[in-house]
């Protein structure tokens, strides 16, 4: 866990890094480093993390 980071923030840089194929493999590694993943929900916030793993 890095200090100062929230989850959100964690799963967006993970996203952008290009290790992960999907959603749910960006959550797990949230999880795994020790976040709350519960506030990664919801639609929109799904479909911004897809766009970034995109980019």
């Amino acid at each position: 866990m890095k200090p100062h980071t929230t989850a959100l923030e964690r799963a967006f840089e993970l996203a952008r890094s290009g290790k992960f194929a999907n959603v749910t493999d960006v959550k797990a590694a949230v999880s795994r480093e020790g976040y709350v993943v519960s506030q990664l929900q919801g639609p929109l916030l799904l479909r911004q993390l897809r766009a970034a793993m995109r980019k």
